[in-house]
């Protein structure tokens, strides 16, 4: 007998918490490591949040369990945010509150996807997406789009992927881990192919205020109501508010689901904290004037990050309209020997810089083919700048 179940035992560590603490492991060191890994705002969380928080854990009653769904205002928060920012209209029975992002992709694979369902995943795709499908019994179905189309795929590739066993369409706009964006008329497009064929989409919306040069990226159920009972909604503080450590995310779909969802997060976690859900609730009423002062320095760094990025030999790095990554090519570089080494994959490229210049990204391997190196600019400019000569001045030795 085996001593891992073969369902956990087929799951791989998260490869960008995996390098990000590879990195901060080093840096405890002694080393001077710069790490592009992680996707975690540099800045605090607002101090009206965080003064929510401390007001919420002297009150008795979030020294206790609430309702497994969410805080009822917290809930009612969510639904006034989805019409202010989504022009989504949801009542608070749609709602579940999650300890964090991570766990709603999870129950929302698991709750709708039986085994042997196929689930579309266009790539490159943040990490955790296939893992959860496979932990829920679905067959993960990679749909490649490259940098010469910008990392979005077309209708006409999801079409060529899909079989009588296709279920679910996972759809992120903006993309982890690419930062590309979806148009309106490509998200209606995808929507209504998913309409017409009776796929499920889940929709990833974490990102929905890190947009730039005027993109845009419309809720899916909003541009095509009749998807409203067969999408399901990700959402949470992590990033808007650079809350990546309270824990909070939702999902939004339709009440059975919801239902299903609940009863299995009744026995997995039960409520999450309520000092969490205190901040963001404080988070979701406030303004957005914080987050649109945080989106002006990622705006700044984007551009600088891509500019340098371009200027090392062999990297092919798109501007991106969204979130805070960027995701170069690299396959021009790989084959080439640099300080006695030739590596032949992004994560053999990534290892050497790791090693040699102590700069940390993660592998293409992590998000879809190789060939590729994501980099995080939720960091500070100086790190940027000195991050990314050390890789050229590595490259450019041969």
């Amino acid at each position: 007998m085996t001593r891992i179940s073969h369902r956990i035992a087929a799951i791989a560590e998260s490869a960008t918490l995996a390098v990000d603490a590879k990195a901060k492991a080093l840096k405890s060191a002694g080393r001077p490591v710069i790490g592009f890994g992680a996707g975690e705002p540099d800045f605090p969380t607002p101090d009206y949040i965080v003064n929510a928080a401390i007001a919420a854990a002297s009150v008795s009653s979030n020294h206790r369990y609430t309702p497994t769904p969410g805080l009822p205002e917290l809930r009612t928060a969510i639904v006034e945010k989805t019409k202010r920012d989504s022009n989504y209209e949801i009542t608070a029975d749609q709602v579940l509150v999650t300890n964090g992002g991570k766990q709603a992709v999870y129950q929302a694979f698991a709750t709708i996807v039986n085994p042997g369902d196929e689930v579309l995943l266009p790539a490159p795709f943040w990490t955790t997406y296939p893992e959860c499908v496979k932990l829920a019994g679905g067959i993960p179905v990679e749909v490649f789009a490259d940098e010469t189309q910008n990392y979005l795929v077309t209708v006409e590739q999801l079409e060529s992927a899909r079989t009588a066993k296709t279920k679910v369409l996972l759809f992120c706009s903006p993309s982890n881990p690419t930062g590309s964006v979806y148009s309106t008329a490509q998200v209606k497009a995808i929507g209504e192919w998913a309409l017409k064929n009776n796929i499920w989409i889940i929709s990833d919306e974490i990102y929905e205020h890190l947009l730039y040069d005027g993109a845009t990226a419309p809720s899916l159920p909003v541009l095509i109501p009749a998807l409203a009972d067969q999408t399901i909604i990700l959402n949470g503080v992590a990033k808007t508010y650079a809350m990546t450590g309270w824990r909070v995310g939702w999902m939004i779909g339709p009440k059975d689901v919801i239902k299903a969802a609940t009863n299995l997060q009744s026995h997995l976690s039960s409520n999450v904290s309520n000092i969490s859900q205190r901040a963001a609730i404080a988070a979701l009423n406030g303004d957005l004037s914080a987050v649109h002062k945080m989106g002006e320095a990622f705006d700044r760094r984007r551009k600088l990050i891509v500019k340098l990025l371009n200027e090392i030999p062999g990297f092919e790095c798109p501007l991106p309209t969204g979130a805070f990554y960027v995701y170069p090519s690299v396959k021009a570089v790989l084959g080439k020997t640099i300080r006695g080494k030739t590596p032949q994959t992004s994560a053999e490229l990534a290892t050497l810089i790791l090693e040699e210049v102590e700069v940390a990204a993660v592998p293409g391997e992590a998000f879809g083919p190789s060939g590729y190196l994501r980099f995080s600019y939720a960091l500070g400019d100086d790190d940027i700048i000195e991050g990314i000569a050390r890789i050229k001045k590595l490259i450019t030795e041969g």
